[in-house]
């Protein structure tokens, strides 16, 4: 509150007006003001007013989230045409929210059982830790055998990687993390929010729209050692561009050689190929190489759990002294952060993991969405390439993996996309095909093919 004095004449023929519009009123307003108080001296009325002015003032409006705000950009438009390719979320052919089956029965399960509410441990539910740990490195691995895996329960994928970034703010404060260019639009503000510094090394080649091998090579070489490198496990978002196996072997001998620490973001595994163990694979090698690995995991692409928020942040440390007082300092960080995980998605994974017939069945679900990704994306291309005269290789979406695609389209012909066909997506020219159906799959052809022509 700020109080102000304003003094008004008292000419014989306004003072009577004012007497009588105040007349009887403890407090009166003019032009957004409270006048509290009414002052008459020598011939003159003051009142002092009352203006609220927040303290919260000199606080500015924060932009729009790239990825959530193309979404409420998509809701309020009113074209029957529209299409929202901006949010990775999985759709069905008819562009709904799918709930996957197994996650329905192992839901059911839980409330047969009765199972209670109460507060999970910091690390969260030992089932759940065992599972996820399982299932990304392997039950028979050595790691796991050798007991030299920490596993926290972790707010999904986001909470679980700002969880490490905490760990390494503290306990590795020289250290500087390496980002790839591009990347997924939170990765810069989980790091720049935990006051861990980061720089880029090449991904993205926009020539062949492909990866631009050699010059992450080159700039993971001559990052500092001991760096944090952050690795995209599989179907690299946004791009959907992957190391081959050959290629990942030789990013393994240059993080040994310089005894970087790799962070492995794994959002996508078994929604990426379809194969648990397939998308699995580039953690897995580090791990066998003897090297000491941090790993962000994440439920809400392969079970559908977006809201959930279950995940997971595992180090694979170099022995078991050493993976327990890890867990300890995770758990210690994590207390007065959000104290402890929800029990409900922990609960359906580890349901789930732990059946063997509902692991067969969310096998089953996982091979087909990621094989409905894959139709669209092959009648993406089919109808790309038919309609597009120009010459134009078109076969990187093809080569792409996962749910989303590079298109290799600019701010200008993504705003073309969306202006002109309706189409909602982020502005470096990434689309999810999670979110196309057949029945679309021409219209996004065309959208895509006179944005690339016809806009500069």
């Amino acid at each position: 509150m700020v109080s102000s004095v304003l003094s008004v004449a008292s000419h014989s023929a306004s003072l009577p007006l004012l007497e009588t519009t105040i007349k009887g009123k403890s407090k009166f307003g003019i032009n957004g003001l409270r006048f509290s108080k009414l002052i008459q001296s020598s011939g003159r009325i003051s009142m002092v007013a009352t203006v609220n002015v927040s303290r919260f003032e000199g606080i500015p409006m924060a932009p729009a989230d790239p990825i959530l705000g193309v979404s409420e950009a998509f809701r309020a438009d009113t074209s029957d045409a529209k299409l929202n390719l901006g949010v990775g979320a999985y759709r069905t052919e008819e562009l709904q929210p799918y709930v996957l089956n197994v996650v329905k029965k192992a839901e059911n399960l839980m409330l047969e059982r009765g199972e209670n509410k109460e507060y999970l441990p910091i690390e969260g539910l030992a089932a759940f830790n065992k599972a996820t740990a399982e299932l990304l490195l392997g039950a028979d691995n050595p790691a796991i055998k050798q007991q030299r895996v920490a596993t926290v329960q972790g707010l999904s994928g986001t909470g679980s990687l700002r969880l490490g970034a905490a760990f390494i703010e503290r306990y590795f404060p020289e250290a500087k993390v390496l980002i790839s260019n591009p990347t997924w639009g939170n990765h810069k503000n989980i790091f720049n929010d935990a006051r861990v510094p980061w720089s880029e090394y090449r991904y993205y080649d926009p020539k062949t729209v492909g990866l631009d091998f050699e010059g992450m090579l080159e700039d993971i070489k001559s990052a500092p050692e001991g760096t944090f490198v952050l690795l995209h496990g599989c179907a690299h978002n946004p791009t959907g561009i992957d190391p081959t196996p050959e290629q990942w072997e030789k990013i393994a001998d240059v993080i040994q050689q310089k005894n970087h620490f790799p962070f492995f973001d794994v959002a996508y595994q078994g929604f990426a190929s379809g194969s648990l163990d397939e998308d699995a694979a580039s953690v897995r090698l580090f791990v066998s190489r003897g090297m000491e690995v941090f790993v962000a995991q994440s439920y809400s692409k392969n079970l559908g759990l977006y809201a959930e928020r279950v995940g997971a942040i595992n180090v694979i440390s170099s022995s078991p002294e050493s993976a327990v007082r890890v867990k300890s300092q995770l758990k210690r960080l994590a207390r007065p952060m959000y104290s402890n995980p929800p029990v409900h998605g922990a609960r359906i994974v580890a349901n789930i993991v732990g059946d063997p017939t509902l692991f067969g069945e969310w096998k089953a679900e996982m091979e087909m969405m990621a094989g409905r990704i894959k139709t669209v994306r092959q009648a993406l291309y089919d109808s790309i390439s038919s309609k597009d005269k120009s010459g134009k290789d078109w076969s990187f979406i093809l080569k792409q993996i996962g749910m989303f695609s590079f298109t290799g389209l600019n701010k200008n012909q993504s705003d073309n996309m969306t202006n002109k066909w309706h189409i909602y997506m982020t502005k470096d020219g990434r689309i999810s095909l999670a979110g196309l159906s057949l029945a679309k799959s021409e219209y996004l052809a065309d959208a895509i093919i006179d944005s690339y022509h016809n806009v500069s």
